[in-house]
């Protein structure tokens, strides 16, 4: 791997184990990061009975959580603060509770300003539940900064 290579998956890693931490949200719903690179990451997350809509099947907002989450990595992990512009979901099947749900994200494009993203949401046995497309506004501050200050005020 090239030293460039190497430098942007340590940025990935970083700003993915700080938002892994941070998202209050992510934590209070038990997400787990399982991997982060440039532009991409997979998160999971199990689906728990207060997470159930009326019909008995996960709330639509639990599984645009997760994505929206894998969203957010993905889209930081270059370094560089991406906030949301706009994002859509489809839900091609429905999960329950008990199933371990997993967020994979990819960049399908990335500008100077901007940053196009797929996230599926699968079940554990393959069987697609979200499809989530969003993008993001890319800033000029940089995390690791935004990280260092964060850590020195603990």
């Amino acid at each position: 791997m090239l030293e460039d290579e190497e430098q942007s998956h340590r940025i990935a890693e970083r700003v993915g184990r700080y938002l892994a931490a941070n998202d209050r949200l992510a934590c209070q719903f038990g997400m787990r990061l399982e991997s982060v690179r440039p532009g991409a990451c997979r998160v999971s997350m199990a689906v728990t009975p207060d997470m159930l809509n009326a019909a008995g099947a996960t709330h639509g907002g639990v599984t645009f959580t997760l994505a929206d989450f894998a969203f957010a990595v993905a889209s930081n992990s270059h370094g560089r603060l991406a906030v949301g512009l706009s994002a859509a979901m489809q839900y091609p099947a429905a999960s329950r509770s008990g199933d371990v749900l997993t967020a994979e994200a990819e960049e399908a494009s990335l500008g100077r300003t901007t940053g196009v993203y797929q996230v599926s949401v699968r079940r554990g046995d393959g069987t697609l539940v979200g499809l989530f497309s969003g993008t993001v506004f890319r800033r000029d501050e940089l995390l690791d900064e935004m990280i260092e200050k964060d850590e020195a005020l603990r």
